[in-house]
């Protein structure tokens, strides 16, 4: 294992990197690496991306509330839904085999992957100062009134734009739902659940993209802790796995953080897609091999 200390490190030094380059956490990176490259068990790739990815939110969400990007009040109140989301995926996890957690998280990411490429009717994410009064009320009209006295008006800096961004996040108890899905996925899969979070709050609650990666950055601290405990508890953690992954996510994640908001949004989402549909299919292929003997072309 010594051996493989410098390679994990690096590995995840990458994975930190992306993971708060795109608010993924870099869970999908850290076990698709340790499973695929390391030849790890996936029950024990997914402990260590767990407490990985809570290394790389520290790094990170620190970073973005500094740089006053990340919505704190948003995070907070979709914290509570992820969190007991997370409590339910990972009593699941320990559970089923590793050839089922393959296939699922490979599933997982092909369709986040052709979920984002599907047209989609174009939104404005971005409201004008005047859009909206303190109390949340404005152009919005009735929608604004009811979500007023869960969620307030927001701004942070687009330095890539060069401009201030004001928003208004909508929908809060449907967003709080669907974010329960990805402390779900957290639990089970190891992977942050930041690809959901940033989806439900771009999309669902028309939260810009930067700010939906930075607070989703600040929450998957709590949802990865919280299914860490569980499989710390069933004995999946393994200290010379963690502590490289876990070193190198921190390094990695300082670097991602620093370089967000430096890059335009198209450029982030190409990224996102590409990684998606690669560990994707690698992930699925792997599992294919586990349970049915089934080997895939291009696949390891």
């Amino acid at each position: 294992m010594l051996i493989g200390f410098p390679l994990v490190f690096l590995a995840a030094v990458i994975a930190g990197f992306l993971g708060a380059l795109m608010g993924i956490g870099g869970g999908v990176i850290i076990v698709t690496a340790l499973s695929l490259f390391f030849h790890l068990p996936i029950h024990l790739a997914i402990a260590a991306s767990l407490v990985s990815v809570i290394a790389t939110s520290i790094a990170g969400a620190l970073r973005y509330v500094k740089q006053e990007i990340a919505d704190v009040r948003l995070g907070m109140f979709l914290e509570v839904a992820t969190t007991i989301g997370a409590l339910a995926g990972a009593f699941i996890g320990v559970l089923l085999s590793a050839y089922v957690l393959s296939l699922l998280f490979g599933t997982f990411l092909l369709y986040t992957a052709a979920r984002s490429l599907l047209p989609r009717r174009r939104r404005t994410f971005d409201i004008l100062p005047s859009a909206y009064d303190e109390n949340g009320a404005g152009e919005q009209g009735e929608t604004s009134n009811k979500t007023g006295r869960l969620l307030r008006p927001g701004a942070y800096y687009d330095r890539a734009l060069d401009s201030n961004i004001r928003y208004l996040p909508v929908r809060p108890v449907l967003g709080g739902f669907v974010v329960s899905f990805a402390g779900l996925a957290a639990g089970l899969l190891g992977i942050g659940g930041g690809v959901i979070n940033v989806a439900a709050m771009n999309s669902i609650m028309k939260v810009p993209v930067k700010v939906s990666i930075a607070t989703s950055q600040f929450m998957i601290m709590v949802t990865a802790a919280t299914g860490a405990l569980v499989y710390f508890i069933a004995g999946g953690i393994n200290v010379y796995v963690v502590a490289p992954a876990a070193l190198g996510t921190m390094v990695g994640s300082t670097l991602g953080s620093l370089l967000m908001n430096r890059l335009p949004t198209e450029v982030i989402k190409t990224v996102f897609l590409l990684l998606l549909i690669y560990f994707g299919y690698q992930m699925v292929s792997r599992g294919l091999v586990m349970g049915f003997g089934i080997k895939m072309p291009w696949s390891f």
